[in-house]
């Protein structure tokens, strides 16, 4: 979701959650009330795209998603899922996983989940398999992040036509999506720096979201073209989607104006955010409880060319009590040969308290065997 998540779904006041707003449970339409779940999906089964937004670690918002795509999927004949989560690349592998060839490990490796991603796999499984179990067609929808990283950094202009995975160029963004994401923007300002709109970085900034929403908007789009008749559902976050000011407006440009844009609204959301134009419906979920803490070694790590380079390590971290040391390259985690990062955060956040995980690592020349010891869970 990028950057501009913390802002659009800020929480509200505590009073907020006493005033029902979108009642658990129901389903909401901004500005008018609540509506019966048969009327609002009979509606946007008729649309030739629907969007689905979420929080990307929330499991309520998947288990609606699931429902949701249920749901429409039981009103209109032909679906096509596509997904934020996986760039175009490794469309064979969506191909393969719908065609019942892969299992969820060999799923997962061959769309290099843990690198294109990150997220727990666990809370969007579910959506595979039913998609899988259904033959509805998955779609990737995104770009390499490097693409965006590189808007982000340097501009578009910095991107070679070659590079930008045909991509075509975004419409210009909106007055009101400038200003949501000048907010976010100057939520992080350089040291010593009053971030201005006129700030060079302010533009790459906006050109990177305008990519990521574009890339998006265009795949739906070609999705629906190579599917007439079908029902396109997006599945994305919800910051791409509220206000109709990121994907909804590219997809506009592309000409296609039937959308529904449908989210999750937990008792938290601030309600005066939820007026006329934020989306078609949005549906109460319950207050995510809070997942218990992941476990971490206490460093941070980037790719290089052999392995996972150890930039930083924290003082008293299970990975300094292991021998890590900055400027190591990891090269082995449990026994698998790690890559990039997301591999790495993969492993280790599947570890159990208590438990011990061996690393391999290199030192200049020398080779390592460390262990990261898990201390036991506080009673």
């Amino acid at each position: 979701m990028g950057l501009i998540a913390a802002v659009v779904m800020a929480a509200a006041p505590a009073h907020a959650q006493q005033n029902g707003c979108a009642p658990i449970g129901e389903w909401t339409i901004p500005g008018a009330g609540q509506v019966a779940a048969q009327e609002i999906l009979s509606r946007a089964a008729r649309e030739s795209v629907v969007l689905l937004g979420e929080s990307h670690d929330s499991a309520d918002h998947h288990r609606w998603q699931l429902h949701t795509i249920s749901g429409l999927a039981a009103l209109h004949p032909k679906i096509v899922l596509g997904f934020e989560m996986f760039p175009r690349r490794v469309q064979p592998a969506l191909d393969r996983w719908v065609a019942g060839e892969l299992s969820e490990a060999e799923f997962t490796k061959a769309s290099d989940w843990s690198s294109v991603w990150g997220y727990e796999a666990a809370l969007y499984l579910p959506l595979f398999h039913f998609a899988r179990l259904n033959r509805i067609p998955m779609v990737g929808l995104n770009v390499e992040r490097e693409f965006v990283r590189t808007v982000g950094s340097k501009g578009l202009d910095a991107v070679p036509l070659d590079k930008r995975e045909g991509v075509t160029n975004a419409a210009p963004a909106t007055e009101p999506y400038v200003e949501r994401l000048f907010t976010a923007y100057a939520e992080h300002p350089e040291k010593d720096r009053t971030p201005a709109r006129t700030d060079p970085e302010f533009r790459h900034f906006v050109d990177a979201q305008l990519v990521w929403d574009r890339a998006m908007a265009q795949a739906l789009a070609e999705a629906a073209a190579r599917n007439p008749g079908a029902l396109v559902i997006g599945v994305m976050g919800s910051a791409h989607v509220i206000q109709g000011h990121g994907v909804p407006h590219q997809l506009g440009s592309l000409g296609i104006r039937r959308i529904a844009s449908l989210l999750p609204w937990g008792p938290n959301s601030d309600c005066e955010k939820l007026s006329t134009g934020l989306a078609t419906a949005v549906f109460g979920v319950q207050a995510a409880r809070p997942a218990p803490p992941r476990p971490l070694l206490g460093i941070t790590i980037d790719t290089v060319s052999d392995g996972v380079k150890v930039l930083t390590v924290n003082a008293g971290s299970i990975a300094e009590a292991a021998g890590l040391r900055v400027g190591d390259v990891l090269i082995e985690v449990a026994g698998s040969v790690v890559k990039v990062p997301g591999e790495v955060r993969a492993i280790v956040g599947a570890m159990v308290p208590g438990t011990w995980l061996p690393l391999k690592a290199r030192r200049a020349a020398e080779i390592l065997e460390l262990t990261a010891r898990f201390p036991q869970a506080r009673k």
